[in-house]
This record gives C-alpha cells, sequence and structure tokens, in this order.
C-alpha cells in the first residue's frame, strides 16, 4: 500500500485533495497539518466513504526534519499548507533527504520559479520535488500546450480566473490574494516587460455559461514560466476576480490605498476581517466559477488564430479544481516517473484529458472554442 502524505490535508484545498486520493484502493492518505486533533478529525471524517485507508498524522511543514519524516514513511509528500508567499522549501529539503517525493499547490511566483535550486539534490535523491501542481501553472501550463499544437507562432496568451462566491477560501488563501493587492510585479505586455499592480488593469471578460466578470492583475508564477516556454509571445497576462462587482470593486479600491502607502500590510491586517464580511454575505452570487484561457497568433496555414479553452465549475466543486494537478501527480509518481526526477515547476506535466477523466464525477466541464 503506497502512503501519500497531505500536509494541510484539513485546509480548504487540502481537505478535498485528501477526499480525492482516498478514492483509490491502493494507497494510505495520511491527513497531517500541524493540529493533529483537526488532522484526527478530518481523517474520521473521510474513512467512512474512503477506499483507501486513511490516517492522521502532526507535522508542520516549517520544521519536521528528515527523521522524523522518514518515520512516517511516506512515498509522496503533497504540501497543501499555504500560503506559500511566505513559505521556504524547508518541506520540500526534508522530503529529499527522507527520498519522498514531493508536491505541491503552490501559486507563488518566487516559490514556484525557484523550486530549481533543489534540482541537483533531487536528482541525488532520485525523487520528483514539483511546485504548482495547482490551476496555475499546473493546469495553465497543460491547456496552453494543447492549444499551441494548432499554432505556428503564439503571440498572446490570457489567462483569467474567477470563482463562484459561496467558495469560502480561508484565511491562508484570502492572505494570498491580498499580499499582492495593489503591489508591483513585471509582466510581458506588448513585447516589453511592463510594471503591472495586483488587481489593477480592471477589465470585463464573458465566461461561457457565467456570463460577465470583473477582473484584475494577479501575481503568479506563469508570468515568468510562459514567456520561457513561448519566446515568441509578446503578451503573457493573468487576471482574477471574484464573482460578486462590488467585492472586487472594492479590492480594486484598495489596490490603489496599497499602491499610494496609504495602507500597509494588507494581507496580515484585513485577511480575517475581510474574510468575516465576504462569509457573512455568503448568500450574495452563485456556487459555480470558471477559468478562461485565451492564446492568439498565427495559425499552421498562416492565418491569424484566435482558440479559448474554459472550465465552468459548478454546485460547489470549483475548489477542486486547484487541486487536480496534485492528485494526478501524487497517483503517477509512485509507479515510476524517470522524466520527472529532480526539481521543477509544474509545467507541461499533465494532460487536459487526464484532467477531464480526473473530474468525471463532479459538476466541472471543460472546452475548447
Amino acid at each position: 500500500m503506497t502512503r501519500i502524505l497531505v500536509v494541510g490535508g484539513y485546509g480548504v484545498f487540502g481537505s478535498r485533495l485528501a477526499e480525492r486520493l482516498a478514492r483509490e484502493s491502493d494507497l494510505e492518505v495520511v491527513v497531517a497539518g500541524r493540529r493533529e486533533a483537526k488532522a484526527r478529525a478530518a481523517a474520521a471524517a473521510l474513512a467512512p466513504t474512503a477506499t483507501a485507508r486513511v490516517t492522521a498524522a502532526a507535522v508542520d511543514a516549517g520544521t519536521i526534519d528528515a527523521a522524523a519524516l522518514s518515520r512516517l514513511a511516506p512515498v509522496v509528500v503533497v504540501n497543501a499548507a499555504g500560503p506559500f508567499q511566505s513559505q521556504d522549501y524547508h518541506l520540500a529539503e526534508a522530503c529529499i533527504a527522507a527520498r519522498a517525493h514531493y508536491v505541491d499547490l503552490a501559486d507563488a511566483r518566487r516559490f514556484v520559479t525557484g523550486i530549481t535550486a533543489l534540482d541537483g539534490a533531487a536528482k541525488s535523491a532520485g525523487v520528483a520535488v514539483i511546485s504548482g501542481a495547482s490551476s496555475v501553472p499546473g493546469l495553465s501550463s497543460a491547456v496552453i500546450r494543447d492549444l499551441a499544437a494548432s499554432f505556428a507562432r503564439i503571440r498572446a496568451i490570457d489567462i483569467a480566473i474567477s470563482p463562484g462566491n459561496s467558495f469560502d477560501p480561508g484565511v491562508a488563501t484570502t492572505a494570498s490574494i491580498l499580499s499582492w493587492v495593489g503591489r508591483p510585479f513585471t509582466a510581458r505586455i506588448g513585447g516589453a516587460t511592463r510594471t503591472i499592480h495586483g488587481w489593477q488593469g480592471l477589465a470585463r471578460r464573458d465566461f461561457p455559461g457565467l456570463g460577465p466578470r470583473w477582473l484584475g492583475y494577479a501575481d503568479v508564477p506563469d508570468l515568468d514560466l510562459l514567456p520561457e516556454r513561448y519566446p515568441d509571445a509578446e503578451t503573457v497576462r493573468f487576471r482574477a476576480g471574484v464573482e460578486v462587482g462590488a467585492f472586487h470593486v472594492g479590492l480594486y479600491a484598495l489596490s490603489w490605498l496599497v499602491r499610494a502607502g496609504l495602507v500597509g500590510d494588507a494581507a496580515a491586517r484585513l485577511a480575517r476581517p475581510l474574510l468575516a464580511m465576504k462569509r457573512r454575505l455568503s448568500f450574495l452570487g452563485s456556487d459555480r466559477g470558471g477559468m478562461l484561457v485565451v492564446v492568439e497568433g498565427t495559425g499552421r496555414d498562416g492565418a491569424m488564430l484566435k482558440r479559448q479553452w474554459h472550465l465552468v465549475a459548478g454546485s460547489g466543486h470549483g475548489p477542486y479544481v486547484p487541486t487536480l494537478a496534485a492528485v494526478i501527480l501524487a497517483k503517477r509518481l509512485p509507479r515510476g516517473s524517470a522524466d520527472l526526477l529532480g526539481a521543477m515547476p509544474c509545467v507541461d506535466l499533465l494532460t487536459p484529458a487526464e484532467v477531464a477523466a480526473e473530474v468525471a464525477d463532479l459538476d466541472i466541464e471543460m472546452g475548447v472554442a
């Protein structure tokens, strides 16, 4: 039986990731986190419907050492304990020393792109260390690679994500979002590297099956990784939004206050009160969210071409989407994947077909136009 340790396994995304893995009869899923009581409660709640064996453990991603990790004997460790903006590679390094594969759900730009610093150590240990196995860059890069087959040259890539208002992101995810609201970062736009600011670049986009939603700039690993993968792309943009327009405009206004220096650490000061307000107003909006990937350029016939992939999640199933890449890789790695050994961002490591198979039982629909 293959043991997979899910750190942050009782959190917003970790609990859903553990639930998906618990459907596999050849696995033991260890729900882990800093609070053992919470880990045991989550494991107990999951066990009655699980096909896998489900257990629990107390694990602090920031302090566990290789010896303690080795005693738990995982084959794969999945790190779902965000936010990753403030984390280092301690857990990944412990996994290398314990000779366990490591996968995380990080969407923090520096964290994901910097994971290659561990490449030599991971290869020497014969393990995979994969960062960003989430909506971005894991799913987004898979979709773009699939769409790229129709193009002779890609000139622009636009990615957007908008969850339904019923989604409760938790304090960690809220803090992660607020960490880049109003903050400067760079993106390739119009053939040049430009400085933009989080939650600005206000735009309204139509999501198939959802209608128009407001979006703003967000800082994600794709802004570094995709220009490297597609050097002809003159523009690579990522925007995110929330379903309720008033909430989105409120964050847009906050971005200007942060940019002007009138609000300090928005993530630390505002994550809990803003999340509390959102929870009180959860009846607004819906349980439907979506993701868009738009690629533009020159087709194989020399004509201008635009292709659009979309994902629509209903029935409150949107929070499963950030876990899908990690679920797929966690199940694949124990079977042996020599091409995955070493440390790398999760770019081009899965296919849309694998994702479609993983969500067949969920209210998640994907399509290409």
